[in-house]
């Protein structure tokens, strides 16, 4: 079998994974998957090309931290802290079950406790990507299920970190007390993030506003790469995973006035060398091994897409959430992803798991992802299974309800999405004295609009029964003013099929969307953008001295010429 260059092999694998990437996405699935795959083809298991794996692998360790470095920079603690009453006890519990079931299975397969023990924590985390993808998809990202799941993987990461910061200490050649030995590195882990978060906070955001005045932005990207790098170096002088100081690193910068940029800049980096990871873990992928192991590999399997979802689903239920809440979290968590390998990678590379099960959990992580739609399309026939058997979906379905005001029953308008522009439409009604009846997403934001006298509802208004609550069959008028795409186009086409006749106003983004949105029902829409600059264009024509009423008709003239070129852009 011929052997290539490692120039040679980046160009192949790269080539394969734009391929493989391509195809995944044609075939709805995440990229990761053709990049697996585009690593199997040219791995020393499969016949043709067999790639330089030793430099792969090098050149893969890049992609960690730079994987890492991203989570670090977007890492959103506030996103955490509004959910964090089920998140971290719900992420924390859940971890910990999946654990061990995973540590039960590889129990059960005869592996040594410590394999077993990397085989659990492996399978119990879930991929962020391929989840916020799957949100995306079905218009969920501002819905509280969203945000729930979504802090609950917030949650994951940072015990990810721990997990990372532990796994050397379970070498087999370590000697002493194991309950010491994760002592001792969840302490320096603690001093390493401590004297990094304070040095850092003094020397990184001075240096990078230094740079960034130059002007020159190689040296701007050269400046943070040093950076990621010398704070992962410096985590493996403490005995700690790269991995964790590339995260730490990212946290540095996130709290920068440069931040921004450098989220920027760093993305085609992490993206090229994350992309050179995926490949090389696809590239250690042995179909044959898998298939001589395939009991061991069809239990893993069935355990993350059943097991960890039901697992997730109630830990989720026993909080006061509602059910569709419970149901997204446990959709969302059936699938495995970068963490997952980034944890069977550290244990394979610290002799911890045998690579039977590095190849079983891998094999588990791409068919999870390849799988995870359907466990998103089977939400709704639960639900409605579930429903039905009443005792039960009370005590799934407990959500604390907002305290209602009393809703009209006709000839109101329903306003989805009360905040800057809703709010602004709102006041006006109130005004008028015209009726109205908000839908919003965020349960505590309905609750204050309750407390206030307002009528408002709380739930997704893509869904039927929300739209009928707000009595949106008898509705005089509707206005869209979520700002995220997706719903704003699910919230039309449902309100259009719950009201043939009802006027729809709705907010777009850009022009681009007007003939969408005019496709799925709505009569009206506004792009925010346009107005802004019109009013400006306006006021400074009556600044400089033209008429207000010529500058009105002009400002009329140029909104229809740019809502028409924006309808068939």
């Amino acid at each position: 079998m011929e052997h290539f260059s490692l120039l040679t092999s980046i160009a192949i694998a790269l080539g394969l994974a734009l391929g493989g990437g391509v195809a995944a996405r044609l075939a709805g699935l995440s990229p990761i998957v053709g990049y697996l795959g585009a690593g199997v083809i040219i791995s020393p298991f499969t016949p043709g090309y067999d790639a330089d794996l030793n430099a792969l692998r090098e050149l893969a360790e890049l992609g960690v931290i730079f994987l890492m470095f991203g989570v670090g920079l977007h890492f959103n603690v506030r996103d955490l802290l509004r959910v964090k009453n089920i998140a971290i006890p719900g992420a924390i519990i859940q971890v910990a079950l999946a654990t061990g079931l995973g540590y039960t299975i590889g129990s059960a397969f005869g592996m040594p406790w410590r394999e077993a023990l990397v085989l659990g924590l492996a399978t119990s985390i879930a991929s962020t990507v391929v989840l916020i993808r799957s949100l995306e998809e079905r218009g969920l990202m501002s819905t509280v299920h969203a945000r729930v799941v979504i802090g609950w993987l917030i949650a994951q990461d940072i015990l990810t970190v721990l997990i990372l910061a532990i796994l050397p200490t379970l070498e087999p050649g370590n000697s002493g007390s194991l309950a010491t030995g994760i002592a001792i590195a969840i302490g320096k882990a603690a001093i390493f993030v401590a004297l990094m978060l304070g040095i850092g906070a003094r020397v990184v955001p001075p240096l990078l506003s230094i740079i960034a005045r130059t002007g020159s932005r190689e040296l701007f990207i050269l400046a943070f790469v040093v950076g990621a790098l010398g704070i992962a170096t410096g985590a493996a002088a403490f005995g700690l995973s790269v991995a964790l100081g590339a995260f730490v690193a990212g946290i540095v910068v996130s709290e920068t006035e440069t931040s921004h940029q450098v989220a920027a800049d760093v993305v085609p980096l992490r993206d090229a060398f994350a992309v050179l990871f995926f490949v090389s873990v696809g590239m250690l992928l042995d179909p044959a091994t898998v298939l001589e192991h395939l009991d061991l590999y069809l239990a893993v399997v069935l355990a993350v897409l059943f097991g960890n979802a039901a697992i997730a689903f109630f830990t989720a239920a026993a909080f006061p959430y509602s059910g569709r809440t419970a149901l997204v979290v446990g959709a969302g968590l059936a699938q495995l992803g970068e963490f997952s390998f980034i944890i069977a990678d550290q244990g394979l590379r610290h002799d911890l798991i045998s690579v039977v099960t590095y190849n079983v959990v891998l094999a588990a992580a791409v068919t999870s992802i390849c799988l995870n739609p359907l466990a998103f399309a089977s939400i709704a026939p639960i639900e409605a299974a579930l429903s039905r058997v009443k005792l039960l979906w009370r005590w799934i379905n407990r959500q604390k309800e907002a305290p209602q005001v009393p809703l009209p029953r006709a000839g109101h308008i329903v306003i989805i999405g009360y905040g800057r522009v809703g709010e602004l439409v709102g006041h006006a009604l109130l005004q008028l004295g015209e009726p109205f009846v908000v839908i919003e997403a965020d349960l505590d934001h309905v609750r204050r609009l309750s407390g206030a006298g307002l009528p408002a509802v709380w739930g997704d208004a893509g869904r039927h029964e929300v739209l009928d609550r707000a009595n949106i069959p008898t509705a005089r008028a509707v206005v869209i003013a979520v700002p995220d795409e997706s719903t704003a186009l699910v919230a039309t086409a449902s309100a259009r099929s719950r009201n043939p006749a009802v006027p729809i106003l709705v907010r777009a983004r850009t022009g681009g969307e007007i003939d969408t949105f005019r496709t799925l029902g709505a009569n009206e829409v506004v792009v925010p953008a346009f107005e802004g600059g019109l009013e400006l264009m306006r006021q400074a024509l009556i600044a400089m001295g033209h008429d207000p009423e010529e500058s009105l008709h002009l400002s009329h003239a140029v909104r229809d010429i740019h809502y028409q070129a924006g309808a068939h852009t």
